[in-house]
Formats: structure tokens, sequence, C-alpha cells
């Protein structure tokens, strides 16, 4: 019977996976030795099993190690196919060859490769070139359905959605979808990198008085208050903002409230969200996409065998 092994960082999650029929919780442990030096074990027998093994590789970089290392040991104990479920895949902004500096996605591809795991999960990839770059089979699950129910009940049949980018359109029509809203077109950016961050030029498209962003990632939340500043300066008066993963790092993002940013809607990819104690900030679990994923692929390991 498949396995699925969770770390300690994804303890809610994994609380919501592990009572599937198909399924049964993989027991392990790492430690840290007084040197610093790690070592895992594990206490299932998982010699010709399918395992999963849910965790996160963000720092500390004492995570992405126990990660790497608990996927070792699977393989070397003889599990027979070992799935990483990465809800948030760091170091995936890393993914352009630029001379003198380092390659992160294909680095982290690489490790994850070393270290005996056949494929990885994750949720909402940054971009297409990420699988380009891993030497392993990397699959993106969208999280449009997660916002579902959250968006419908802010009534925006006539709201904007906006895409930070041309690229990120596809995920913003799949948020739009999601929402109940059939009309209208998605309003997108153009926008250049200089030294000082992303600068956005005029949004192109229709903005309503009331609009979403959509995005992947808020970190510092610079290019997001870059965005809404743009947008009010086109005649929006009421923001919304879906993220998929809030790292939420600093305090500049918080300039985002002085702007007309009523609401941030996001995923709990990131455990640290589950921290967060702000009225304005909804976090949204990721379980229901990852139990259905898990679901589909214990069925097909049950008729393969």
């Amino acid at each position: 019977m498949p396995l699925l092994f969770g770390f300690p960082e994804c303890s809610q999650t994994s609380k919501h996976l592990c009572d599937l029929p198909a399924l049964k919780p993989g027991q392990f442990s790492v430690i840290r030795y007084e040197n610093q030096e790690f070592q895992a074990a594990v206490q299932s027998t998982v010699a010709g099993e399918q395992c999963f093994l849910l965790g996160s590789i963000t720092p500390p970089e004492s995570q992405m190690l126990s990660f790497l290392l608990l996927g070792h040991t699977l393989k070397k104990e003889g599990a027979s196919l070992v799935t990483g479920i990465l809800p948030y895949l760091a170091y995936s902004r890393e993914d352009k060859l630029k001379a003198g500096q380092s390659l992160a996605t294909a680095w982290m591809g690489g490790l994850l490769t070393a270290s005996g795991f056949d494929e990885i999960w994750t949720i909402d990839l940054h971009s297409e070139q990420d699988k380009k770059l891993f030497p392993l089979p990397l699959e993106s699950l969208s999280p449009s359905t997660i916002f579902h129910e959250s968006l419908a009940k802010l009534g925006l049949t006539s709201a904007s959605f906006v895409s930070p980018d041309q690229g990120a359109i596809p995920r913003c029509q799949a948020m739009k979808s999601a929402a109940g809203v059939t009309s209208g077109k998605i309003v997108y950016f153009e926008k250049h990198r200089t030294a000082g961050g992303i600068v956005h030029h005029t949004p192109v498209g229709k903005v309503e008085r009331r609009a979403v962003i959509v995005d992947d990632i808020l970190d510092t939340g610079a290019t997001l208050v870059s965005a809404c500043e743009k947008l009010v300066s086109a005649g929006a008066e009421e923001l919304y903002i879906c993220v998929t993963h809030g790292l939420f790092t600093g305090q500049r993002w918080q300039n985002l409230w002085s702007l007309p940013v009523k609401h941030i809607f996001c995923t709990d990819t990131i455990p640290a969200c589950a921290t967060i104690q702000d009225s304005r900030i909804t976090v949204l679990p990721v379980a229901p996409v990852l139990r259905e994923k898990l679901m589909q692929a214990c069925c097909s390991a049950r008729a393969a065998s």
C-alpha cells in the first residue's frame, strides 16, 4: 500500500491526506547531531512500495536537507517510486541563464534527482521554464479551485481580473473562471526590469472600478505594490489580491494597505502562513487539491498491480 511521509512543518496538510483508505502514514525521523550533521531513519517497511514525501525546501536550509536525505533513504530501502510533494517549489524563480550567476532551479532539480526522487508535484509552478530545467518529471497542480468559494462570495461579475504580465494570463484566466466570471477580457501589464526592480507600464485592457490581481507569489510585495499603483491611476477603486504562495517577506508588502487593497487571499503552501493574524488576509488550505491528486495516483497504482 502506498505510504505518505509528512514532515512536521506540513502537519496540518498531512492530517487531511492520511485518512485516504488507499494510503497509510509512513513512520520516520530525522535527527541532527551536535556536530550539525543529519540522520534520517525510516520505521515503516517501504520495499516495493510507492512513497509520497510531503515537505518543504524553503529556508531554513535544514528543511531542504531533511527532505533530500529522507528521499534518499526511502530509495535506499527499496521504495519502488518516490514522489516528492513540495506545495511551494523554492528556487523556482532562478530559472534564467545569466552569465556569472547561479541557475538554482536546475541545481535544485539535480539535487532532487540525486536524492532518489522519481517525480515532483508542486502547486502553481512559477514558469514552464522550470520544467525544462528539471531532469525529472515536474507536475504543477492548479490552485484555482481553492479560491472558488472565497471569490464567489465577493460577487465579482463586473470586476477586472488582472495579470501582472502576459505570461501569467492563463493563471489569471483559470482564477477568473473559478470565480464564475465569464464576461470581460483579462487586463495585463507590460513591464521591464531595472536595477531597482520591476517597472509596470499602463495596464492593457479596460480597468473596472473593482479589480482582482492574480499572481503566483507575494514575496516582498514590491511588484504588487507597483501594479496596484498603476491600477489606481487607471481608475480602480477597490482591489483584491489572489496569490498562491504568500511569503510575506519584510515590511514593504504592507504598503498594499495604503492603496485600496481590501483583502489578500493566499494558500498555505508556505507553512509559516498559518501564523498570520490579520483579518484582511485569508489563508486557504491546499489539501483538497493534493487529496484529489493522491487519490488518482493511488487508484492508478492499484490498477497497475
